[in-house]
């Protein structure tokens, strides 16, 4: 399968700062990828080098086979964009912004748009200036759906949304996006909606990526492992074992190792792992065991 985006050897910084070098991934065309990744770990940077907004130092950026600099008119219409989850024109009722962005994409699909605003039982001459902000994310939501473009990228699409909001969404555009064949490349801080619509994940550390794969393969294979341990006891470090520590006599580290090689690691270091145990966890929790809890 050709991947919708190719991305290889992106280097970005800041001044100073560097975001990260080398960075090199691929999204296959008809899945939902997120990114995720800590505060200023490089995830709005990605999202606006991918929409051609931001230059990147080194590296490339290919969408459809095409270089995201020199991107024909043509392919970027196949491309929807979410920045900002508010929309603009807000003196505008349901029907009257339809109307309005509809005259812009030839490929327009109405129901869509009011498929989502159906859930949000909102009737059509309701002044989008009336609604919640919720709801008005919902409805900049709706809109990008509607352009039915082939490629969808979210920048922290949840950002504004409750609980409720967040779950209609989450659960409406994985059905239409499944239903529709449709790629998706998102990000979003809030990271159990992720686990509920992305088939694979990239998760970004400081500089670099530390995983990339599906989701229930990561979640089928990525464990906690907890054990008895002195408080100056030293952990084994490194080679696939992440964030080992100590606290009040019961250590705990995170890795994709098998049980028979973490109690061979843990009895070479010296650690009795009589009572070593271990347990699969959600993406929230694969996530801080990756990255870290600061």
């Amino acid at each position: 399968m050709e991947p919708v985006i190719e991305c290889r050897n992106l280097t970005h910084r800041y001044g100073r700062r560097k975001i990260y070098e080398n960075l090199s991934f691929d999204v296959p065309e008809g899945r939902i990828l997120g990114l995720l990744g800590k505060n200023g770990t490089g995830k709005t940077t990605t999202i606006n080098i991918l929409s051609g907004y931001l230059e990147p130092q080194a590296g490339e950026c290919r969408i459809f086979g095409e270089n995201i600099r020199t991107m024909s008119p043509l392919t970027r219409r196949r491309i929807g964009l979410l920045l900002e989850g508010h929309v603009q024109y807000q003196f505008l009722s349901i029907e009257q912004i339809e109307r309005f962005y509809a005259a812009f994409y030839p490929a327009w699909n109405r129901d869509a748009y009011y498929g989502l605003m159906e859930k949000l039982q909102v009737a059509p001459g309701q002044r989008i200036a009336r609604m919640s902000c919720g709801q008005r994310s919902q409805v900049a939501l709706g809109l990008i759906l509607a352009q039915n473009a082939d490629l969808l990228v979210l920048d922290d699409f949840s950002m504004g949304l409750d609980p409720g909001y967040r779950r209609l969404f989450v659960d409406y555009l994985r059905d239409f996006a499944k239903a529709e064949g449709k790629t998706v490349f998102l990000t979003s801080h809030i990271i159990q909606d992720m686990e509920r619509l992305i088939d694979d994940c990239i998760i970004m550390d400081y500089g670099r990526i530390l995983v990339q794969q599906p989701v229930a393969e990561l979640l089928a294979t990525f464990r906690r492992y907890t054990f008895p341990a002195a408080d100056d006891a030293a952990l084994p470090q490194g080679d696939g074992i992440y964030h080992p520590a100590v606290w009040k006599g019961r250590g705990e580290l995170y890795s994709f190792a098998s049980p028979d090689e973490i109690r061979d690691r843990l009895t070479r270091a010296g650690i009795a792992c009589g009572e070593l145990r271990w347990e699969t966890l959600n993406l929230e929790d694969a996530f801080i065991g990756l990255t870290g809890k600061y």
